[in-house]
């Protein structure tokens, strides 16, 4: 019984980073063509996965739209509400990395969402252990 769930469990993570590898061609398709803002759109999209293989491939296609962002006030602005959180969630897996430039780029974006956002954004993205990136 305990192998059956296992291996649902594994059909669905596959599944899962199927639909994870076609979004990240996607996004990096938009990044190609200068659509910045839709990739970084497209990357925010659907909430995060709980396998931690499907996170770590999730993260890397939200990083690269995260990267090619040029314009941070001009992507808040054309963001909904909705995706704040979790941008600020991505903002800070962007900073656990130590690396030098992802940090620049994830400190410029979290002072310009902060200002849109406010702290309650920050707050919500620390305070929701369930969901986490």
């Amino acid at each position: 019984m305990a192998e059956a769930k296992k291996s649902v469990g594994s059909d669905n993570a596959e599944d899962i980073l199927t639909k994870i590898e076609n979004k990240s061609l996607k996004i990096e398709s938009l990044i190609k063509h200068y659509k910045f803002i839709e990739a970084i759109k497209t990357a925010l999209e659907g909430y995060p996965p709980q396998d931690e293989q499907c996170k770590f491939a999730n993260w890397i296609g939200v990083h690269k739209a995260l990267m090619a962002i040029k314009d941070v006030e001009g992507m808040l602005r054309s963001l909904d509400p909705h995706h704040y959180d979790i941008l600020m969630k991505y903002v800070y897996r962007g900073l656990s990395t130590g690396n030098r430039t992802t940090c620049d780029q994830c400190l410029n974006i979290h002072e310009k969402l902060t200002e849109k956002a406010g702290f309650g954004c920050i707050l919500r993205s620390l305070a929701d252990t369930v969901n986490t990136v």
